[in-house]
């Protein structure tokens, strides 16, 4: 099971919004992101391991395509050795995947908090992320529903 991974800012953000940042530290123990990032979410967190980039044009060229915080947490993923990374835009898991990178999104987050028994069920996370304005589909909702295993409560 993972327990290194770099984030960029989107997860963090939805998993404040709904009180649950904790879930991270305790599904990842290491949880890597860019210097952007701190600026992009707005708050310190003492576990969040905040490392700089050094090879700026690989983030250059990403950025032509990308935002910054995506194309920064891409770049540092790839750096420290080709990590798994969070990323929950659809453009920019198509890139990281393009590049070699494991991709999971905060949907990703919650079935393995799940797993790793963090959690006992993770619809009303669900819920509350669609209720905090994190835009999912309603197949993406049933699909990961039913992934772990919670179809019957609907």
């Amino acid at each position: 099971m993972i327990d290194q991974i770099v984030t960029n800012s989107t997860c963090l953000i939805v998993l404040d919004r709904i009180g649950q940042l904790d879930l991270l530290k305790q599904v990842f123990p290491k949880l890597f992101a860019p210097p952007i990032v701190l600026v992009e979410v707005g708050i310190q967190l003492e576990w969040l391991i905040i490392e700089p980039i050094h090879d700026i044009k690989i983030v250059t060229a990403l950025k032509t395509q990308l935002d910054e915080g995506e194309s920064y947490a891409i770049a540092l993923a790839m750096e420290l050795g080709n990590l798994p990374i969070i990323l929950d835009d659809k453009k920019a898991r198509r890139i990281a995947k393009q590049l070699g990178l494991q991709v999971i999104g905060t949907l990703g987050v919650l079935l393995r908090a799940k797993q790793k028994g963090v959690v006992t069920e993770i619809s009303p996370f669900l819920n509350a992320l669609r209720h905090a304005g994190f835009y999912m589909t309603d197949d993406l909702y049933l699909e990961t529903l039913r992934i772990a295993d919670e179809l019957q409560h609907l």
